[in-house]
Protein backbone atom coordinates (compact mmCIF):
# COMPACT_ATOMS: atom_id res chain seq x y z
CA UNK A 1 0.00 0.00 0.00
CA UNK A 2 1.25 3.74 -0.62
CA UNK A 3 -0.09 5.73 2.27
CA UNK A 4 0.42 9.45 2.68
CA UNK A 5 1.10 9.96 6.80
CA UNK A 6 0.41 13.97 8.14
CA UNK A 7 1.81 14.83 11.85
CA UNK A 8 0.04 18.12 13.47
CA UNK A 9 2.02 20.51 15.16
CA UNK A 10 1.61 18.90 18.79
CA UNK A 11 2.96 15.51 17.68
CA UNK A 12 6.69 17.15 16.25
CA UNK A 13 6.63 19.20 19.25
CA UNK A 14 10.44 19.02 19.82
CA UNK A 15 13.09 16.70 18.93
CA UNK A 16 12.14 13.55 21.14
CA UNK A 17 8.23 13.64 19.55
CA UNK A 18 9.80 13.93 15.86
CA UNK A 19 12.15 10.48 16.86
CA UNK A 20 9.01 8.92 18.29
CA UNK A 21 7.21 10.32 14.64
CA UNK A 22 10.57 8.59 12.30
CA UNK A 23 9.84 5.44 14.73
CA UNK A 24 6.24 4.93 13.64
CA UNK A 25 6.97 5.79 10.14
CA UNK A 26 9.71 3.38 9.88
CA UNK A 27 7.41 0.89 11.57
CA UNK A 28 4.99 1.60 8.33
CA UNK A 29 7.71 1.02 6.31
CA UNK A 30 8.76 -2.45 7.77
CA UNK A 31 5.24 -3.42 7.39
CA UNK A 32 6.11 -2.96 3.38
CA UNK A 33 4.27 0.09 2.48
CA UNK A 34 5.19 2.65 0.48
CA UNK A 35 5.44 6.22 2.93
CA UNK A 36 5.19 9.65 1.82
CA UNK A 37 4.88 11.52 5.62
CA UNK A 38 3.66 15.16 5.96
CA UNK A 39 4.79 17.36 8.76
CA UNK A 40 3.76 20.84 9.97
CA UNK A 41 6.05 23.28 11.97
CA UNK A 42 6.86 22.53 15.22
CA UNK A 43 3.76 23.32 18.11
CA UNK A 44 3.75 27.24 18.44
CA UNK A 45 6.82 27.90 15.59
CA UNK A 46 4.17 29.53 13.57
CA UNK A 47 3.48 31.78 16.00
CA UNK A 48 6.55 33.02 17.50
CA UNK A 49 7.02 33.95 13.77
CA UNK A 50 4.24 35.76 13.53
CA UNK A 51 4.93 37.62 16.62
CA UNK A 52 8.55 38.02 15.16
CA UNK A 53 6.90 39.86 12.49
CA UNK A 54 5.04 42.16 14.68
CA UNK A 55 7.67 43.11 15.89
CA UNK A 56 9.58 44.68 12.96
CA UNK A 57 6.78 45.89 11.31
CA UNK A 58 3.26 46.85 12.69
CA UNK A 59 2.00 45.65 9.31
CA UNK A 60 3.82 42.85 7.55
CA UNK A 61 3.27 42.72 3.75
CA UNK A 62 1.57 39.48 3.13
CA UNK A 63 4.50 38.06 0.26
CA UNK A 64 6.87 38.50 3.10
CA UNK A 65 5.00 36.56 5.34
CA UNK A 66 3.92 33.55 3.39
CA UNK A 67 8.41 33.25 2.98
CA UNK A 68 8.81 33.64 6.80
CA UNK A 69 5.84 31.34 7.70
CA UNK A 70 6.69 28.75 5.28
CA UNK A 71 10.16 28.09 7.17
CA UNK A 72 8.56 26.66 10.13
CA UNK A 73 7.81 23.37 8.25
CA UNK A 74 10.78 23.51 6.45
CA UNK A 75 12.63 23.10 9.83
CA UNK A 76 10.45 19.72 10.88
CA UNK A 77 10.58 18.43 7.65
CA UNK A 78 14.82 18.39 7.62
CA UNK A 79 14.32 16.82 11.16
CA UNK A 80 12.29 14.58 10.19
CA UNK A 81 14.07 12.95 7.31
CA UNK A 82 17.13 13.22 9.49
CA UNK A 83 15.51 11.02 12.51
CA UNK A 84 14.14 8.56 9.84
CA UNK A 85 18.20 8.25 8.34
CA UNK A 86 19.14 7.96 11.75
CA UNK A 87 16.90 4.59 12.36
CA UNK A 88 18.77 2.83 8.54
CA UNK A 89 16.17 4.40 6.21
CA UNK A 90 16.27 6.32 3.29
CA UNK A 91 14.69 9.78 3.14
CA UNK A 92 14.29 12.75 1.64
CA UNK A 93 13.41 15.71 2.62
CA UNK A 94 11.24 18.29 0.12
CA UNK A 95 9.61 21.85 0.19
CA UNK A 96 6.55 22.17 -0.92
CA UNK A 97 8.54 23.68 -4.31
CA UNK A 98 10.17 20.53 -4.84
CA UNK A 99 7.33 18.40 -3.87
CA UNK A 100 5.04 20.44 -6.95
CA UNK A 101 2.36 21.87 -4.73
CA UNK A 102 1.36 24.75 -7.66
CA UNK A 103 -1.37 27.03 -6.16
CA UNK A 104 -3.23 30.14 -7.18
CA UNK A 105 -1.33 33.57 -6.69
CA UNK A 106 -2.86 34.47 -3.33
CA UNK A 107 -0.71 35.02 -0.30
CA UNK A 108 -1.79 33.38 3.47
CA UNK A 109 -4.69 31.25 1.66
CA UNK A 110 -4.03 30.32 -1.08
CA UNK A 111 -5.89 27.14 -2.99
CA UNK A 112 -3.75 24.07 -4.23
CA UNK A 113 -4.49 23.97 -8.19
CA UNK A 114 -2.08 20.98 -8.82
CA UNK A 115 0.59 18.92 -7.67
CA UNK A 116 3.29 18.01 -10.55
CA UNK A 117 4.67 14.83 -8.11
CA UNK A 118 6.93 13.68 -10.18
CA UNK A 119 10.15 13.83 -7.56
CA UNK A 120 8.23 11.81 -5.00
CA UNK A 121 7.16 9.35 -7.43
CA UNK A 122 10.73 8.65 -8.63
CA UNK A 123 11.87 8.95 -4.81
CA UNK A 124 9.41 6.02 -3.81
CA UNK A 125 10.36 4.29 -6.71
CA UNK A 126 14.21 3.99 -5.16
CA UNK A 127 12.64 3.06 -1.71
CA UNK A 128 13.19 6.31 -0.36
CA UNK A 129 10.53 7.74 2.56
CA UNK A 130 9.31 11.11 1.32
CA UNK A 131 8.92 13.79 4.07
CA UNK A 132 7.15 16.83 2.94
CA UNK A 133 6.75 20.60 4.01
CA UNK A 134 3.31 21.13 4.92
CA UNK A 135 1.01 24.70 4.46
CA UNK A 136 3.36 25.80 1.54
CA UNK A 137 3.35 25.72 -2.22
CA UNK A 138 4.40 28.30 -5.07
CA UNK A 139 2.73 30.07 -7.97
CA UNK A 140 3.40 29.49 -10.99
CA UNK A 141 5.82 32.97 -10.95
CA UNK A 142 7.80 31.15 -8.32
CA UNK A 143 6.16 32.87 -5.60
CA UNK A 144 5.80 31.04 -2.03
CA UNK A 145 2.69 30.93 -0.97
CA UNK A 146 1.04 29.19 2.67
CA UNK A 147 -2.68 27.62 2.70
CA UNK A 148 -4.05 29.02 5.23
CA UNK A 149 -4.24 27.83 9.25
CA UNK A 150 -4.62 23.71 9.30
CA UNK A 151 -2.77 23.63 5.27
CA UNK A 152 -0.64 20.76 6.62
CA UNK A 153 -4.03 18.95 6.49
CA UNK A 154 -4.82 20.32 3.28
CA UNK A 155 -1.56 19.03 1.89
CA UNK A 156 -1.67 15.83 3.04
CA UNK A 157 -4.85 14.55 0.95
CA UNK A 158 -4.20 16.56 -1.88
CA UNK A 159 -0.66 14.36 -2.24
CA UNK A 160 -2.52 11.45 -1.47
CA UNK A 161 -5.15 12.73 -4.33
CA UNK A 162 -2.12 12.97 -6.67
CA UNK A 163 -0.35 9.67 -5.84
CA UNK A 164 -3.62 7.83 -5.67
CA UNK A 165 -2.57 6.63 -2.10
CA UNK A 166 -4.54 4.14 -0.76
CA UNK A 167 -4.80 5.76 2.36
CA UNK A 168 -4.71 9.46 4.28
CA UNK A 169 -3.40 9.08 7.74
CA UNK A 170 -3.88 12.24 9.67
CA UNK A 171 -1.94 12.04 13.15
CA UNK A 172 -3.06 14.51 15.72
CA UNK A 173 -3.08 14.41 19.66
CA UNK A 174 -6.83 12.82 19.70
CA UNK A 175 -7.58 9.34 19.00
CA UNK A 176 -10.40 10.60 15.94
CA UNK A 177 -13.85 12.25 15.62
CA UNK A 178 -16.04 12.40 18.57
CA UNK A 179 -19.16 12.94 18.88
CA UNK A 180 -18.67 16.31 20.65
CA UNK A 181 -15.53 18.05 22.79
CA UNK A 182 -14.55 15.82 25.29
CA UNK A 183 -13.48 18.43 27.33
CA UNK A 184 -17.02 19.79 27.73
CA UNK A 185 -18.51 16.01 27.65
CA UNK A 186 -16.31 13.77 29.33
CA UNK A 187 -18.68 11.38 28.18
CA UNK A 188 -18.43 11.82 24.49
CA UNK A 189 -17.76 8.74 22.31
CA UNK A 190 -15.63 8.51 19.58
CA UNK A 191 -17.08 7.67 15.91
CA UNK A 192 -15.35 4.60 13.91
CA UNK A 193 -16.09 6.27 10.70
CA UNK A 194 -17.86 9.51 9.72
CA UNK A 195 -18.94 10.50 6.29
CA UNK A 196 -17.45 13.29 4.41
CA UNK A 197 -20.47 15.50 4.30
CA UNK A 198 -20.72 14.82 7.75
CA UNK A 199 -17.04 15.94 8.56
CA UNK A 200 -17.12 18.61 6.39
CA UNK A 201 -19.95 20.47 8.46
CA UNK A 202 -18.24 19.54 11.76
CA UNK A 203 -15.26 20.79 10.51
CA UNK A 204 -16.68 24.33 8.87
CA UNK A 205 -18.52 24.59 12.58
CA UNK A 206 -16.21 24.68 14.75
CA UNK A 207 -14.48 21.20 15.16
CA UNK A 208 -10.68 21.22 14.82
CA UNK A 209 -9.87 17.77 14.31
CA UNK A 210 -9.61 18.34 10.19
CA UNK A 211 -9.28 21.93 7.90
CA UNK A 212 -12.66 22.15 5.97
CA UNK A 213 -10.83 22.56 2.57
CA UNK A 214 -8.64 19.23 3.45
CA UNK A 215 -12.36 17.47 3.88
CA UNK A 216 -13.84 19.15 0.49
CA UNK A 217 -10.76 17.46 -1.09
CA UNK A 218 -10.90 14.02 0.11
CA UNK A 219 -14.80 14.35 -0.92
CA UNK A 220 -13.97 15.48 -4.26
CA UNK A 221 -11.07 12.63 -4.78
CA UNK A 222 -12.43 10.29 -2.67
CA UNK A 223 -9.17 9.71 -0.77
CA UNK A 224 -9.81 7.29 2.48
CA UNK A 225 -8.85 9.57 5.15
CA UNK A 226 -8.58 7.80 9.48
CA UNK A 227 -7.79 10.43 12.24
CA UNK A 228 -5.40 8.89 14.56
CA UNK A 229 -3.75 9.99 17.58
CA UNK A 230 0.61 10.41 17.00
CA UNK A 231 0.72 9.25 21.55
CA UNK A 232 -0.88 5.58 21.12
CA UNK A 233 -2.11 2.67 18.44
CA UNK A 234 -5.33 3.45 19.31
CA UNK A 235 -7.46 2.62 16.20
CA UNK A 236 -8.80 6.03 14.92
CA UNK A 237 -12.00 7.28 13.42
CA UNK A 238 -12.35 6.42 9.18
CA UNK A 239 -13.63 9.61 7.37
CA UNK A 240 -14.78 8.16 3.89
CA UNK A 241 -18.35 8.12 1.62
CA UNK A 242 -21.45 7.70 3.31
CA UNK A 243 -23.35 4.57 3.57
CA UNK A 244 -26.75 3.05 4.24
CA UNK A 245 -25.36 2.66 8.60
CA UNK A 246 -24.81 6.10 8.55
CA UNK A 247 -28.09 7.35 7.29
CA UNK A 248 -29.77 4.62 10.62
CA UNK A 249 -27.69 7.56 12.91
CA UNK A 250 -30.06 10.70 13.51
CA UNK A 251 -27.63 13.05 14.48
CA UNK A 252 -23.49 11.90 14.75
CA UNK A 253 -22.33 15.30 16.63
CA UNK A 254 -22.30 18.41 18.03
CA UNK A 255 -20.27 21.00 17.10
CA UNK A 256 -19.69 24.64 18.34
CA UNK A 257 -18.01 27.75 17.55
CA UNK A 258 -16.99 30.72 19.18
CA UNK A 259 -15.30 32.49 16.55
CA UNK A 260 -18.48 34.69 15.67
CA UNK A 261 -19.57 38.33 15.66
CA UNK A 262 -22.54 39.41 14.65
CA UNK A 263 -23.18 42.37 12.37
CA UNK A 264 -26.62 44.40 12.41
CA UNK A 265 -27.53 46.97 10.13
CA UNK A 266 -30.19 49.05 11.50
CA UNK A 267 -33.29 50.53 9.55
CA UNK A 268 -32.62 49.93 6.24
CA UNK A 269 -34.61 50.83 3.25
CA UNK A 270 -36.60 48.01 2.22
CA UNK A 271 -35.99 47.93 -1.66
CA UNK A 272 -35.00 45.67 -4.00
CA UNK A 273 -30.86 45.21 -4.33
CA UNK A 274 -29.84 46.77 -0.64
CA UNK A 275 -28.63 43.46 0.16
CA UNK A 276 -26.73 42.81 -3.17
CA UNK A 277 -24.91 45.35 -2.24
CA UNK A 278 -24.13 45.09 0.77
CA UNK A 279 -22.73 41.58 1.06
CA UNK A 280 -21.24 42.17 -2.31
CA UNK A 281 -18.78 44.76 -0.66
CA UNK A 282 -18.55 41.96 1.89
CA UNK A 283 -17.48 39.61 -0.06
CA UNK A 284 -15.37 41.91 -2.73
CA UNK A 285 -13.19 42.23 0.49
CA UNK A 286 -12.43 38.07 1.07
CA UNK A 287 -15.01 37.78 3.67
CA UNK A 288 -17.15 35.15 4.09
CA UNK A 289 -20.53 35.12 5.82
CA UNK A 290 -22.49 32.40 7.76
CA UNK A 291 -25.76 33.29 8.88
CA UNK A 292 -27.73 35.90 7.91
CA UNK A 293 -31.07 37.11 9.39
CA UNK A 294 -33.70 40.16 7.75
CA UNK A 295 -36.41 41.40 9.51
CA UNK A 296 -40.01 41.56 7.59
CA UNK A 297 -40.66 45.44 7.77
CA UNK A 298 -43.72 46.00 9.25
CA UNK A 299 -44.26 49.45 7.11
CA UNK A 300 -42.50 48.57 4.18
CA UNK A 301 -39.96 51.59 4.86
CA UNK A 302 -37.48 50.33 6.72
CA UNK A 303 -35.55 46.63 8.03
CA UNK A 304 -32.68 45.34 9.59
CA UNK A 305 -29.94 43.29 8.83
CA UNK A 306 -27.98 40.93 10.70
CA UNK A 307 -24.97 38.64 9.75
CA UNK A 308 -22.06 37.14 10.92
CA UNK A 309 -18.57 36.96 10.89
CA UNK A 310 -15.18 35.02 11.95
CA UNK A 311 -14.02 37.46 15.19
CA UNK A 312 -10.81 37.68 12.91
CA UNK A 313 -12.80 39.25 10.17
CA UNK A 314 -14.97 41.22 12.70
CA UNK A 315 -13.76 44.75 12.22
CA UNK A 316 -12.95 44.82 8.32
CA UNK A 317 -16.22 44.12 8.08
CA UNK A 318 -17.93 46.65 10.33
CA UNK A 319 -15.95 49.44 7.96
CA UNK A 320 -17.60 48.27 5.42
CA UNK A 321 -21.01 48.09 6.48
CA UNK A 322 -21.15 51.41 8.52
CA UNK A 323 -19.55 52.85 5.33
CA UNK A 324 -22.53 51.23 3.09
CA UNK A 325 -25.24 51.90 5.71
CA UNK A 326 -23.86 55.74 5.66
CA UNK A 327 -24.76 55.83 1.83
CA UNK A 328 -28.17 53.86 2.58
CA UNK A 329 -29.47 56.35 5.31
CA UNK A 330 -29.60 53.50 7.61
CA UNK A 331 -29.80 54.55 11.62
CA UNK A 332 -26.93 52.85 12.56
CA UNK A 333 -24.68 49.43 13.01
CA UNK A 334 -24.30 47.10 15.74
CA UNK A 335 -21.37 45.11 16.64
CA UNK A 336 -21.78 41.66 18.45
CA UNK A 337 -19.00 39.25 19.86
CA UNK A 338 -20.25 37.72 22.92
CA UNK A 339 -21.80 34.85 20.88
CA UNK A 340 -21.24 31.29 19.64
CA UNK A 341 -22.83 28.74 17.16
CA UNK A 342 -23.87 25.65 18.54
CA UNK A 343 -24.76 22.81 15.62
CA UNK A 344 -26.04 19.38 14.86
CA UNK A 345 -24.78 17.24 12.40
CA UNK A 346 -26.17 14.07 10.53
CA UNK A 347 -26.85 12.47 7.47
CA UNK A 348 -30.10 10.71 8.95
CA UNK A 349 -31.77 13.93 9.21
CA UNK A 350 -32.77 13.89 5.37
CA UNK A 351 -35.03 11.00 6.06
CA UNK A 352 -36.17 11.81 10.11
CA UNK A 353 -38.50 14.56 11.12
CA UNK A 354 -38.53 16.71 13.87
CA UNK A 355 -34.92 16.79 14.75
CA UNK A 356 -34.72 20.58 14.74
CA UNK A 357 -37.68 20.96 17.03
CA UNK A 358 -35.62 18.69 19.40
CA UNK A 359 -32.98 21.25 19.38
CA UNK A 360 -35.18 24.24 19.78
CA UNK A 361 -36.88 22.20 22.70
CA UNK A 362 -33.87 21.42 24.33
CA UNK A 363 -32.52 24.77 24.15
CA UNK A 364 -35.28 26.91 25.41
CA UNK A 365 -36.22 24.27 28.02
CA UNK A 366 -32.58 25.59 29.77
CA UNK A 367 -33.24 29.15 29.37
CA UNK A 368 -31.11 29.41 26.03
CA UNK A 369 -32.09 31.93 23.92
CA UNK A 370 -31.25 31.63 20.03
CA UNK A 371 -30.85 34.67 17.96
CA UNK A 372 -30.53 33.19 14.30
CA UNK A 373 -31.06 29.70 13.06
CA UNK A 374 -29.15 28.07 9.99
CA UNK A 375 -30.12 24.89 8.14
CA UNK A 376 -28.74 22.53 5.38
CA UNK A 377 -29.67 18.68 4.67
CA UNK A 378 -28.22 17.60 7.48
CA UNK A 379 -27.31 19.94 9.98
CA UNK A 380 -28.66 22.48 12.15
CA UNK A 381 -26.85 25.63 13.53
CA UNK A 382 -28.21 28.17 16.50
CA UNK A 383 -26.72 31.54 17.27
CA UNK A 384 -26.35 31.66 20.95
CA UNK A 385 -25.36 34.08 23.46
CA UNK A 386 -21.07 32.63 24.31
CA UNK A 387 -21.97 32.16 28.04
CA UNK A 388 -24.32 29.49 27.44
CA UNK A 389 -21.52 27.25 24.84
CA UNK A 390 -21.19 24.68 27.37
CA UNK A 391 -24.23 24.08 28.78
CA UNK A 392 -26.09 24.04 24.93
CA UNK A 393 -23.06 21.43 24.18
CA UNK A 394 -24.00 19.16 26.97
CA UNK A 395 -27.79 19.16 27.06
CA UNK A 396 -27.73 18.50 22.83
CA UNK A 397 -25.59 16.09 23.51
CA UNK A 398 -27.39 14.12 26.29
CA UNK A 399 -30.93 14.91 24.39
CA UNK A 400 -29.86 13.23 21.04
CA UNK A 401 -28.02 10.15 23.65
CA UNK A 402 -24.91 10.70 21.48
CA UNK A 403 -22.94 8.87 24.57
CA UNK A 404 -24.49 5.82 23.01
CA UNK A 405 -23.65 3.40 20.48
CA UNK A 406 -26.46 3.10 17.56
CA UNK A 407 -27.43 0.06 18.75
CA UNK A 408 -28.05 1.11 22.51
CA UNK A 409 -30.13 3.91 21.80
Amino acid sequence: MLIVQKYGGTSVANTERIKAVARRVVRTADEGHRVVVVVSAMAGETDNLIRLAHEVSPNPGEREMDLLLSSGERVTTALTAMAVQALGKKAIALTGRQMGIITEPVHTKARIERIEADRAKRALDEGYIVVVAGFQGITESDEVTTLGRGGSDLTAVAIAAALKADLCEIYTDVDGVYTTDPNIVPEARKLDKISYEEMLELASLGAKVLQTRSVEFAMKYNVPVVVRSSFNDNPGTLVTKEDKEMEKVVVSGVAYDKNQSKITIKAVPDRPGIAARLFKAIADANIVVDMIVQNVSSDGRATDISFTVAKTDSNKALSITEAIARELGASGVDLREDIAKVSIVGVGMRTHSGVAAKMFETLARHGINIMAISTSEIKVSCLIEAKYTELAVRVLHDAFELAKAEGEK
